[in-house]
């Protein structure tokens, strides 16, 4: 665990000093009539740590020692980046682990069917739509299941599935008619995420499942008196399984980078959202606190891949 805080550190810091070097918050203050006079500039940019006259290591020196003190500064409209971030995790989480989870296992399921199945009509079909929804962009896709969405509640003629917003306000919270709510609002975002995982796993598990369906073990499974499903779920499977440990951790980045476009186009105020509103605004801070959420997010993501490595494949853990 050491050495995850470790790389978490360097992640974090490196964001931090990339969005120091490259963002210019002092330019929030040009073109305002009358102009502020320099001084007050100045003074405002010190309050919140992110006067460029000051040098950029005393800065990420002031802004780690509050790290350090669980305080993550403030944003460039004098707003508490914990509070902010507070607000937002559990938003961008909702839709992180449940297109990740629902993803991954669905493209896993996917991918051991098209290759038990290979080169059949199935086979064939699973291919076709992997391929497709790995050539069209998030954005793309978003923009279509969400206009798709309003197609089928009008055809229906009632609203089933809502394309904006994470619930509809007015309901009293986490009532019966408000989890619901939430879950119609939640099925389009989350399937856009859940799409793009069902293809990219089910790619990669399709050829991995393909390696080993020819292995001695799998015969020598059947030969003992498994059935033939038995023997693909609890040999084939699970060594097919072991590499897509290793995937997870890396699909999990890209995931976050598809939820940025997902809560812009379906108007969820998440960190997604929130890391583009800080680009724009020169802002430093919470540019920083969204680097290190992410790094956090992708490190337990990598120890969950190790962990489910382990247990797969009891060569390493005799090792």
């Amino acid at each position: 665990m050491v050495y995850l805080a470790f790389l978490v550190l360097i992640a974090t810091s490196a964001t931090y000093f990339l969005a120091a070097a490259a963002l210019n918050p002092r330019s929030n203050f040009a073109g305002r009539n009358p102009p502020p006079p320099p001084a007050v500039i100045d003074a405002q940019l010190t309050s919140l740590n992110l006067n460029d006259k000051t040098p950029i290591l005393v800065r990420f020196g002031r802004w780690a020692d509050g790290v350090l003190h669980g305080n993550l500064g403030l944003t460039i409209d004098h707003d508490s980046v914990n509070a902010e971030m507070g607000r937002r995790v559990g938003v961008s989480l909702r839709l992180l682990l449940i297109g990740s989870l629902l993803g991954s296992l669905c493209g896993i399921a996917a991918g051991a069917w098209s290759a038990v199945k290979q080169y059949q009509l199935s086979d064939h079909a699973m291919t076709l739509l992997s391929f497709a929804i790995l050539s069209v962009p998030t954005v793309v896709l978003a923009v279509f299941l969400a206009n798709a969405g309003a197609s089928f509640n009008d055809a229906i003629g009632h609203r089933l599935v809502y394309n904006t917003g994470e619930y509809t306000p007015g309901l009293e919270a986490w009532s019966g008619a408000d989890v619901v709510n939430r879950l119609q609002h939640l099925v389009l975002p989350s399937l856009v995420l859940i799409l793009q995982g069902l293809a990219f796993y089910s790619r990669y598990q399709r050829n991995s499942m393909l390696d080993v369906l020819g292995s001695d073990f799998v015969r020598t499974a059947q030969a003992k008196g498994l059935r033939r499903s038995q023997a693909l779920i609890r040999h084939a499977l699970r060594t097919a399984l072991i590499p897509m440990g290793t995937f997870f951790a890396y699909e999990f980045a890209l995931i976050f980078i598809g939820s940025i476009f997902v809560e812009k186009i379906f108007s969820w105020h998440g960190m997604g959202e929130w890391f583009v509103q800080s680009i724009q605004k020169n802002d430093v801070n919470a540019t920083a606190a969204i680097g290190m959420f992410v790094a956090v997010l992708v490190l337990f993501a990598g120890f969950l891949s190790d962990v489910v490595t382990v247990t797969l494949d009891p060569r390493i853990r005799r090792a």
